[in-house]
């Protein structure tokens, strides 16, 4: 399904501490320490074909906006009874392979579990305010009370999977700006200068992306342009292909968040 690339650079950020922490480990310990296996080498940057993705548009009910107004209100506070009392109160699905949810717990506590709510560090109401900040939704196929989002982007199928051979990538390495023109700079800064603009095609994304070295910087992204060139765009220019998707559904006429695709590894 769907992943949040809000979350990419927490994400990075804390598999670099869990690194240092087993260096520490193995270093208290004594043991030797395994070569790491190495990854596989990333396909070249190249020209690529231009393949059209047309993001999708806000969902047509503006009950569904200010419900999202509602919720990052919540996330905002780190309410986690504000929250409660807008997510399903039983039949919360919780999907990957299988349906993890438990059922004979509240949709709250489902929800907290798959995005990592309780969290210290404050990841699971960020995922919150990035879903509160899509407007885009579509109806989940078979359950036409429930929509998903975010919703996919318009993209010519074959010629996508054209893209993939071409360029010896899957789709996790490709997204799609959310606006024509979107400035490729030279650098990870705001004032670097800019190199490209994007027209609303897809976009390579590269995997040395990194965390910003400074906390108070804006995320970038490092990219692969359709004309072969690399750069950087800002982390909320861009939407993924693929990944988590929160889902809603009206209860008693109001909007709760009925399920959630994705989420955190069991």
């Amino acid at each position: 399904m769907r992943r949040c690339l809000i979350t990419l650079v927490l994400a990075l950020t804390a598999l670099a501490a869990l690194s240092s922490a087993a260096k520490d480990a193995v270093a208290q310990t004594q043991q030797p320490q395994l070569l790491p296996l190495k990854p596989p080498p990333a396909a070249p940057i190249k020209p690529y074909p231009a393949v059209a993705a047309t993001p999708p548009q806000p969902y047509g009910d503006p009950s569904f906006q200010d419900f999202h107004k509602q919720l990052l209100d919540v996330a905002a506070h780190k309410d986690r009874a504000g929250l409660a009392k807008l997510v399903v109160a039983k039949d919360f699905f919780w999907i990957q392979d299988k349906d993890l949810a438990d059922k004979s717990k509240s949709g709250i506590d489902n929800l907290a579990k798959a995005i990592g709510l309780d969290d210290k560090d404050g990841s699971g109401w960020d995922v919150v305010t990035g879903f509160a900040n899509d407007p885009t939704a579509t109806d989940l196929p078979d359950h036409k009370s429930v929509i998903c989002s975010p919703a996919d982007p318009n993209i010519d199928a074959k010629a996508f999977e054209a893209l993939g051979a071409a360029t010896q990538t899957d789709p996790s390495e490709w997204g799609y700006p959310l606006k024509d023109g979107t400035e490729v700079r030279s650098a990870p800064q705001p004032n670097a200068p800019v190199i490209e603009k994007l027209g609303l095609n897809l976009v390579r994304v590269l995997p040395d992306t990194a965390p910003p070295s400074d906390a108070g910087q804006p995320a970038f992204l490092h990219v692969a342009t359709p004309s072969g060139k690399a750069g950087f765009i800002a982390m909320d220019s861009i939407a993924p292909l693929g990944g988590d998707e929160m889902c809603y559904a009206k209860e008693a006429g109001a909007w709760k968040i009925a399920g959630y695709f994705g989420g955190a590894s069991q």
